[in-house]
């Protein structure tokens, strides 16, 4: 793990991730700038791991992260981001209680991280603290609409319309996230993609009505 200064690009590229869900004006801004670090992460290297409070939540400025649980020696994964996607082990974040799980970076991956005693700073900042916590609650609302869509993916999607709806999301996901993993998060097996991938002709248009 590196922690260089945070560059203009990064930061501006935090801020436009940031209005998606609340828009600071200059001088709040200013002030949020103090609470906020750089941190970078190595191929392989972890966000967070299973046993450990999580103290920061992070926005991807460049790079990939997966989650993934260990259970009986196995990983299995759970989810990806990319860029502009807020991460965290949030039940460990907000809760204070060790994580369960693993976030590891899939490639170099630069983040602009908050940790929790900074959160909490803003949080209590008379010009800060509306904002911060319509942000949270917004954060929020997100992901847990990706994990409803999640779940009910698993119980009403066949595996190749959960893979179609994959690309549909995300792409590229093939070109940058290996095909084990890419299969673990489907449910199925590295064999089974392949011959889903063969089967399928990927057209936009057909995963777009």
């Amino acid at each position: 793990m590196t922690t260089p200064h945070i560059t203009g690009t990064s930061l501006q590229t935090f801020r436009t991730g940031m209005a998606t869900y609340v828009t600071f004006e200059d001088t709040e801004w200013e002030i949020l700038k103090k609470f906020i670090e750089f941190k970078a992460l190595k191929k392989k290297d972890h966000f967070a791991v299973s046993g450990k409070i999580c103290d920061h939540i992070g926005f991807v400025v460049n790079g990939s992260v997966r989650y993934y649980h260990i259970k009986d020696g196995t990983e299995i994964t759970g989810y990806f981001s990319f860029e502009n996607d807020f991460v965290s082990s949030y039940k460990s974040y907000v809760t204070r209680s060790p994580g369960t799980g693993y976030i590891q970076a899939l490639e170099e991956t630069e983040f602009i991280i908050i940790s929790y005693n900074n959160m909490k700073q803003m949080l209590n900042h008379p010009l800060l603290a509306y904002k911060m916590e319509r942000f949270g609650r917004l954060v929020a609302e997100h992901y847990i609409c990706c994990y409803e869509d999640r779940i009910s993916s698993f119980i009403l999607d066949t595996p190749e319309e959960r893979y179609l709806k994959m690309l549909k999301t995300d792409p590229d996901i093939m070109q940058r996230v290996p095909q084990h993993y890419v299969a673990n998060y489907l449910g199925i097996t590295p064999v089974s993609l392949s011959r889903i991938r063969k089967r399928t002709v990927f057209q936009p248009s057909s995963i777009n009505s």
